[in-house]
């Protein structure tokens, strides 16, 4: 399974570049909210592939909902998004990955994610630890906030929410060494796991954000949970993940604002 969901993430990615090269349509789902061809490509070309080997498992996407059967309770459930970045995409900013993630019983089991214009691919088993293009990789070695680079995002609601969002944002730019907004939360998660970030936190995210994210950060060493600390799951709203040694420092800050 883990091979199947390398094969389709690279084979997505390659769909992505092939549409950035020729051009694509751009449809919008909210008032910043976007999708494109590309999406819709990508997407269709996973899906067949893993019910084309694994037709009795549940796959959730984020351009097409549940499909195969009509709840989450089976063993195996796919977690897909086809294009993690798609504001990005269509401006032509090179920031954004496709996103597979292999659930079992509320288990993350795989997470795959391939930035397509490094040809960078992230992977991780349960129990078997986390790698870049085949080499293992780790969490970074900061243990204080002030010496961190820390990453985030803002939600679909930031112009309706935006009075909620600012204030981690200030208290992060005062007591960080640096903060950075990179517009794709499986970017962002792939940083955290092999040290180019130190910690990551942001509201409003679906599974199709997370679920691959989620185990590379934990098998690389790292700490995910929910941004007042108890324990994460998938059908979490709000995220945070570090390098495991500054987490307490962040839940702090994340309190206070």
């Amino acid at each position: 399974m883990l091979d199947l969901a390398i094969r389709a993430a690279r084979e997505a990615g390659a769909i992505l570049q092939e549409y950035a090269a020729r051009g694509f349509q751009i449809t919008h789902k909210g008032r910043i909210d976007l999708v494109t061809e590309a999406d819709l490509a990508s997407e269709r070309h996973i899906k067949q592939l893993i019910t084309s080997h694994y037709p009795t498992h549940y796959i959730l996407a984020e351009e097409s909902g549940v499909s195969s059967h009509s709840d989450l309770t089976g063993d195996y459930c796919w977690i897909i998004d086809p294009l993690d970045g798609t504001t990005n995409y269509s401006h032509g900013f090179p920031c954004y990955a496709v996103s597979i993630g292999l659930e079992s019983r509320g288990e993350m089991v795989i997470g795959v994610i391939y930035d397509p214009t490094r040809d960078e691919l992230f992977a991780a088993e349960h129990g078997a630890g986390a790698t870049l293009n085949g080499e293992k990789i780790q969490v970074s070695d900061v243990d204080h906030l002030e010496r961190s680079l820390v990453v985030s995002g803002f939600p679909y609601d930031v112009r309706e929410r935006m009075e909620e969002y600012l204030p981690a944002w200030r208290m992060f730019l005062e007591r960080a060494q640096g903060v950075r907004r990179l517009g794709a939360a499986a970017i962002d998660m792939c940083a955290v796991a092999i040290g180019r970030m130190d910690g990551f936190w942001e509201h409003g995210l679906n599974p199709w954000d997370t679920a691959a994210g989620w185990i590379l950060v934990e098998e690389a060493g790292g700490r995910v949970t929910k941004m007042d600390g108890s324990p994460f799951d998938n059908y979490s709203s709000s995220l945070l993940c570090t390098n495991g040694k500054i987490h307490e420092e962040m839940l702090a800050v994340l309190e206070d604002a």
